[in-house]
């Protein structure tokens, strides 16, 4: 097994990689686009925020899985792998902690102009009657645009900052908000009117990008806080950068448009950061503890893959079939489910998912199938009266 890592990675994530076998190349250095000269026989593909482009996946002939050692795929063309039938993998809740964390973080330096303060005390300006002028966090309302694990997270210490928390997201229900110590917001304009700060925790998807536009920033009371430490994308760019100007809203992000590929790199909007409260180079996910718990993630996802075939934590197969459920009961024995699927061959019938389950004892299985069509009456009887065949029935 060749596994090629193209971003770098922790000295544990190699030595356990490599304890697993097989031929394991670091390449921290390879760009993005040198990214598909160097995939030939390469099998498993890791990476951090390189991007994997569709060129990268058709030069892979020999790819069959691809691991994002973080939780975020959108660097990756997942339409083009699932095309080829290559898992795409991630390790999702990892960075929970650090991210929440940032968030809070960036949501306090804005308020407290932390930044501000410290480029003027460098400059030897000493000016605490102007930085003394903060609002304060305790008593106001937080509003989280979405409350997955890391916006529920941000809630948990917001709520020890005894802010007041709201919150919306699709699957957000009022008796999960409740179950949180939160408000619920049933649309993303009531959570505008609530809040004095807003904090986004969307992952990016056709649904969420540019989700957030001029009109929720409308709704917002003149110099509420904005921290971003999700995708930058989930954002309307210009609405962003029309609330900013405007005085609408104190913002602080850790998130970019047009980011630098490499973790090293010039930055060239240096004119929208010069008007934020505060901000970071997209390192929320980038903590000690956090690293280690990606890296462990991460061999985990390859040794399971390594074992069954398939991956933990696949982010392309279908989710939901709308095939024809079989499921064939049947002893353990040599050729059994060959017969079954010859027979299915012979009827034009496609197979869409299986699954076989040795039972103890290894003397009889079940094989569960989805097919893309109705078997007829006739096919289910000969398959059901073939030679070390229990019970064949659709469910």
């Amino acid at each position: 097994m060749k596994i090629l890592i193209a971003d770098k990675v922790s000295a544990k994530m190699l030595a356990d990689l490599q304890a697993l076998g097989g031929e394991l190349t670091l390449a921290a250095d390879l760009s993005a686009d040198a990214l598909p000269s160097a995939i030939a026989g390469v099998e498993i593909l890791i990476v951090r925020s390189k991007r994997v482009s569709a060129a990268t996946i058709e030069a892979g002939s020999a790819l069959s899985l691809i691991v994002r050692a973080g939780a975020g795929v959108n660097t990756i063309d997942i339409g083009k792998a699932s095309e080829r039938g290559i898992y795409v993998a991630n390790c999702p809740g990892r960075n929970t902690d650090a991210v929440a964390e940032l968030a809070i973080g960036l949501l306090i330096a804005a308020d407290r102009r932390i930044p501000e303060a410290l480029i003027d005390l460098r400059a030897g300006q000493w000016r605490k009657k102007e930085y003394g002028k903060a609002r304060g966090l305790k008593g106001r309302t937080l509003g989280i645009v979405g409350l997955g694990s890391i916006g529920c997270a941000v809630a948990r210490r917001a709520l020890g900052l005894e802010m007041n928390v709201v919150g919306w997201s699709r699957s957000l229900t009022p008796a999960r908000a409740k179950a949180l110590a939160i408000g619920h917001c049933a649309t993303l304009d009531e959570l505008a009117d609530a809040a004095d700060a807003v904090s986004v925790h969307l992952a990016l998807s056709g649904d969420t990008r540019n989700l957030i536009g001029s009109a929720f920033f409308s709704r917002l009371k003149k110099g509420s806080l904005f921290v971003n430490t999700a995708r930058s994308e989930v954002v309307d760019g210009a609405a962003f950068r029309e609330a900013l100007a405007s005085g609408k809203i104190r913002a602080a992000l850790d998130v970019f448009e047009n980011e630098p590929a490499s973790g090293e790199a010039p930055f060239a909007d240096v004119e929208l950061v010069d008007r934020l409260a505060a901000a970071s180079p997209h390192i929320g996910a980038s903590t000690d503890q956090a690293e280690e718990a990606i890296a462990a993630e991460t061999v985990r996802v390859v040794k399971t893959f390594l074992e069954t075939g398939r991956p933990a934590n696949a982010v392309n197969p279908r989710r939901l079939h709308s095939g024809v459920p079989l499921v064939i009961r049947h002893y353990n024995r040599v050729g059994v489910l060959a017969g079954v699927l010859g027979e299915l061959r012979a009827e034009g019938i496609n197979i869409e998912e299986m699954e076989n389950t040795i039972f103890e004892g290894e003397l009889a299985a079940s094989c569960a199938l989805v097919l893309d069509k109705t078997p007829s009456e006739a096919l289910l009887q000969r398959i059901a009266g073939a030679e070390h065949i229990i019970q064949a029935a659709l469910k």
